[in-house]
């Protein structure tokens, strides 16, 4: 039998190693490295809050841009094609060469029926220029059988006065028979002479008449021959305005895309031979209805492109007046009695504020990730910072007191 009572009874060494415990993690080595873990996981929980309260964003949004579809005007065969696929275009490049040779010609027949419907047209002017001569000497010679129609009268009157006067005196055996007859004969010629000069004043007058009628004959006819030169010179503005067509040139700045013709193919008026993409490009995102109570036009955003990896400034240009589904072909109707609430989607359009980056091909239908900022309250990414420092460090802190207090305890 053992007497011994520290033999029976072996101290115990549990608080010594638990006080051990508590020592290492008061050690610098432990509280430094876990309050920097904490300060970077504060700093990301606090980005996330301040995301999630702040802002808005979408998986639904794409790249959308300005798509020009080229087509000839005019039908013929394809002398060249001056660009490939994908290619960098300006303004005003020779995309595309039809052959010109049948509009060549039917321009040349134009301009020959047009120089033809001219001729036409001046010889009808000077046509009318000579019956506005015969219209004026028509009015000259019917003023002078006036005049002398007017000589006679009065040459008429006169032997009349006088024949009367002889008729008187012959009663009286005043004159002899010879002076009264040469009286008589005077008077009978004057009348005759009157008659004769109305006649010819008559006559002088109708052909008035006559020159007024050939003349708005010929203006008639210089009126439809100007018409028809206007008629030729339209039909050789029409021609030239074909051959024109002949060449397709690029309307815009942009590359080439979905080339469908070849030198050879023969095109149609209307057919689509390319498109060209401008440069311009901006982003479309489809917001939750829920998503649009704070946003409005001008609010600032970051935008991701997938193809590039790398976020842009851009700002919300504008909210479409209505949701996607109501603008779509077939929209969807719902007075059917089984109706189910969807929450719809909003087009918003957003623009880039910053230049995409030189070398890199963005173009309609790529995939982004808009983030927009909805509150005008936003603390930045040093505020940020600052804050899961101080709690961080408090933190730290308020865990070495805690153990500082267990340790003084033990």
């Amino acid at each position: 039998m053992n007497d011994n009572p520290s033999s029976a009874n072996p101290p115990s060494t549990a608080p010594r190693d638990n006080g051990a415990k508590l020592a290492r993690l008061n050690s610098p080595w432990f509280v430094w490295p876990a309050t920097v873990a904490l300060i970077v996981l504060l700093f990301f929980a606090l980005c996330y809050l301040n995301g999630y309260l702040t802002h808005e964003s979408t998986d639904d949004a794409f790249v959308e841009g300005h798509v020009v579809s080229l087509a000839p005007r005019i039908s013929g065969q394809v002398l060249a094609v001056h660009v490939l696929d994908n290619q960098l275009v300006r303004s005003n490049d020779l995309l595309v060469a039809i052959d010109p040779a049948d509009y060549t010609m039917t321009a040349a027949q134009k301009q020959s029926a047009a120089d033809a419907q001219e001729s036409s047209y001046k010889l009808a002017l000077a046509g009318l220029e000579l019956m506005h001569a015969k219209v004026t000497t028509a009015g000259a010679a019917a003023q002078e059988s006036k005049a002398d129609t007017a000589a006679a009268t009065a040459t008429a009157a006169r032997a009349k006065a006088d024949f009367e006067r002889s008729q008187e005196l012959r009663k009286e055996n005043t004159i002899s028979q010879q002076e009264f007859d040469s009286a008589q004969a005077a008077a009978q010629q004057a009348e005759a002479n009157l008659n004769a000069a109305r006649q010819k004043a008559a006559a002088d007058e109708s052909r008035i008449n006559e020159a007024g009628a050939q003349l708005n004959a010929t203006e008639a006819g210089v009126s439809m021959a100007l018409a028809l030169f206007r008629q030729a010179q339209t039909g050789v503005q029409s021609a030239q305005l074909d051959l024109s067509y002949t060449k397709i040139f690029a309307p815009c700045d942009g590359r080439v895309t979905r080339k469908s013709v070849e030198a050879g193919d023969y095109v149609q008026t209307g057919q689509m031979l390319m498109s060209i993409v401008p440069a311009e490009v901006w982003v479309v995102a489809n917001f939750k209805e829920s998503q649009l109570k704070h946003m409005k036009p001008g609010q600032p955003a970051l935008v991701e492109i997938d193809a590039l990896g790398k976020t842009l400034r851009a700002h919300v240009d504008s909210i479409q007046a209505g949701s996607g589904a109501a603008f779509s072909l077939l929209p969807p109707e719902n007075a059917t009695g089984n109706y189910v609430k969807v929450v719809q989607r909003v087009p918003v359009k957003i623009v880039f504020d910053e230049p995409l980056p030189a070398g890199h091909t963005i173009g309609p239908g790529l995939s982004v990730s808009p983030d927009v900022q909805v509150s005008s309250v936003s603390p930045p990414d040093w505020a940020l910072a600052l804050a899961a420092i101080v709690l961080a460090v408090a933190a730290a802190m308020g865990f070495r007191s805690a153990l500082r207090r267990k340790l003084n305890i033990q």
